[in-house]
Formats: structure tokens, sequence, C-alpha cells
């Protein structure tokens, strides 16, 4: 359940108030008794991921992969168009004048 921060518009009574998400907000002061209270809007509490791996230790894979697929794939770079042409040349560097 959330804590949720309250401040009395009234009196300026500052309190916190543990509450589930379906509860109304309180309207009441306990404080003085009027009905000012507002719910402060707070930046809540961060996600902190601490540790070493949590993808490695949550999401790892297990077994081999298959070989097929890499097989596959060098095959269709051989039958490719761009697999027949050779290699182009490096680019000269440019020539200094003196």
């Amino acid at each position: 359940m959330p804590t949720y921060e309250y401040l009395c518009k009234h009196c300026g009574h500052a309190f916190e108030e543990l509450q589930s998400i379906t509860e109304p907000p309180l309207v009441r002061c306990p404080n003085c008794g009027t009905d000012n209270l507002a719910r402060v809007v707070g930046t809540g509490g961060g996600l902190i991921f601490k540790g070493s791996g949590f993808y490695l230790t949550d999401y790892k894979k297990t077994g081999k992969p298959q070989s097929d697929k890499p097989e596959a794939k060098k095959e269709e770079k051989k039958d490719s168009p761009d697999a027949k042409k050779p290699p182009s040349p490096p680019p000269s560097p440019p020539k200094k004048e003196k």
C-alpha cells in the first residue's frame, strides 16, 4: 500500500497516511478539524537496479543455439549477387604537392 502525503491549507499541518490506491483522498484535517486537506503530489520512489547481472540471472537462455540457422545464412550470402563481386581495392591516399 502506498503512503500519501497530506497538507492542510488552513493550519499548515503536514502528515503521511498509509492508504490503499482505491480509497478516496482524505479531506478532514486531524489537527484543526476543517475540510482543507490537500494531497501533496510527490515524486515517489525511484526504481533502482542494484547488483551485478540481473539480466544474466533473470533472462538467460538455456540450451545450445541451433547450428542450422548460421549455415543457412552463409549459403544465402553465397547465392546473392553481391557475393559474386570481387572486393573493391582500398582508396588511394591523397597526393601531397611540393
